[in-house]
């Protein structure tokens, strides 16, 4: 595996309006003297808290050791292929769009952004804005944001713990406050904002209304029934498989085995976050690294094989890049 090992990731916490300074069912140790509205775990920026890589970017790492790091699932070798976060909306986000491949390559960029939101904590009544209300055109609902009542032509979706939801490229959406999200996603921040309920904040309507989409894939993700991994008591669920990410999560009270390649063949750099609980994460050869709730741990593609280890109980959500390509996931409102 040469110098790589599994990487634990400091989180970079960004301020945002519609955050809040309580972040404590994720980090109970940490105060906030601003309000957080997203804990950044994978993006470029990210750096890494533990071994000789320490305090390293992962776009550093990316493009230092490419597929070594990344596998081969991912579309470019030199790129940190997802961006996993945390989001904590204490007030309405703004209601934004995000372009799909087709029109980011159109502007200059190599992707776009298509997300899921795993609801990792929801108080009752939270909600989410998905896409455009049936029959609404694009134009009318341009009109609705210069007549200040675009979150009407919504449609808003309560939302409940363990959730999984798709966002595809050009879906108009927001997110309602009282949840707690992660966020897995497209390596990139392409956001037009298209409506902020009077908020000083800037708009990017021209752009933006040309990335909306009238009917786009977004919905709910039909739910599996979680499964018993080999007859060890830890339970698996797999949450999405999308052609640009798949979620799993894990709830365990016993050690288990991971491949970072799937069942194509191909590998992928794997990305675990803690959601409940503590674990160790053991590969050959190098120091075990322990993952806690709100970590982050990135397990380099060319580690083959890792094991995690609960220290008592664990719940963690894991991604990667899928080998085989893969239809949009079937979805419900």
């Amino acid at each position: 595996m040469g110098t790589l090992y599994p990487l634990l990731m400091s989180p970079l916490f960004d301020p945002r309006p519609w955050g809040t300074t309580d972040l404590s069912p994720i980090y109970p140790r940490q105060t906030f003297s601003e309000k957080i509205g997203e804990s950044w775990l994978t993006g470029d920026h990210c750096k890494v808290a533990n071994g000789a890589l320490a305090g390293k970017s992962l776009a550093e790492l990316s493009s230092q050791y490419g597929r070594e790091l990344v596998g081969d699932a991912a579309r470019d070798e030199r790129r940190f292929p997802l961006l996993v976060k945390f989001l904590f909306p204490h007030e309405k986000l703004s209601v934004q769009v995000h372009p799909d491949d087709e029109l980011a390559r159109q502007i200059g960029q190599p992707w776009g952004k298509t997300e899921c939101w795993y609801v990792a904590y929801a108080k009752p009544g939270a909600q989410i804005g998905l896409g455009l209300k049936a029959g609404v055109t694009r134009a009318e609902f341009e009109k609705s944001i210069h007549q200040n009542r675009a979150e009407e032509l919504l449609n808003w979706v309560d939302v409940f713990q363990g959730e999984m939801i798709y966002v595809a490229g050009g879906t108009v959406h927001t997110l309602g406050p009282n949840s707690i999200i992660v966020e897995t996603q497209q390596q990139s921040d392409i956001t037009y904002r298209l409506y902020d309920y009077g908020r000083p904040r800037e708009l990017h309507l021209k752009d933006g209304l040309a990335a909306v989409k009238e009917k786009a894939a977004a919905g709910k993700v039909i739910k599996l029934a979680s499964v018993d991994l080999n007859g060890s008591g830890n339970r698996h669920s797999a949450l999405i498989a999308a052609p640009y990410f798949a979620v799993d999560r894990f709830e365990m009270n016993a050690p288990h085995d991971f491949s970072t390649r799937d069942d194509s063949g191909k590998s992928s750099v794997q990305i675990l976050v803690a959601i409940e609980g503590t674990a160790v994460v053991e590969a050959d050869g190098v120091e075990a690294v322990t993952l806690a709730r709100g970590d982050s741990v990135v397990v380099p593609a060319s580690a083959e094989e890792f094991l995690v280890r609960p220290l008592g109980s664990v719940e963690f959500l894991k991604s990667a890049v899928p080998g085989a390509a893969l239809q949009e996931p079937q979805i419900q409102i």
